[in-house]
């Protein structure tokens, strides 16, 4: 870049609209999720789903979704406060390597849980 040239940068206004903006979706989210897991645990304590397998996994998923999503909003509002195309890259990358990482690590869990959901499904079939 020659010396005449200025950066890029993003207008402060611009980034304080983005960041409440990531900050209303991040509590839309949060409400949403809240809810649907009320709702899950309404249907799970009606069903009597809580105490098996299944019951675990299902707070599990809503778990790592929130954990995911969390991940996500955070790396958005570092996003909007990057100087320059570098840092965000940087940001990116670094969220990208968390997220496989805790993938890896979900996958391993839920791999277990099927396993107790496939105990808990063959005792209620030797029942039947």
């Amino acid at each position: 870049m020659s010396s005449t040239q200025k950066p890029f940068e993003i207008p402060s206004e611009m980034r304080d609209f983005a960041e409440k903006g990531v900050q209303n979706a991040r509590t839309a989210f949060g409400t949403f999720l809240g809810s649907a897991r009320k709702l899950a645990e309404t249907v799970q304590s009606s069903t009597q789903t809580s105490q098996t397998g299944m019951g675990a996994a299902v707070a599990r998923g809503f778990d790592y979704t929130e954990q995911h999503a969390t991940a996500t909003f955070d790396l958005a509002e570092k996003l909007v406060r990057s100087r320059d195309v570098k840092e965000a890259l940087e940001l990116q990358g670094e969220y990208m390597r968390n997220q496989m990482s805790a993938l890896q690590g979900q996958a391993k869990e839920f791999a277990t849980l099927s396993e107790a959901i496939k105990a808990d499904l063959s005792k209620a079939q030797a029942k039947a």
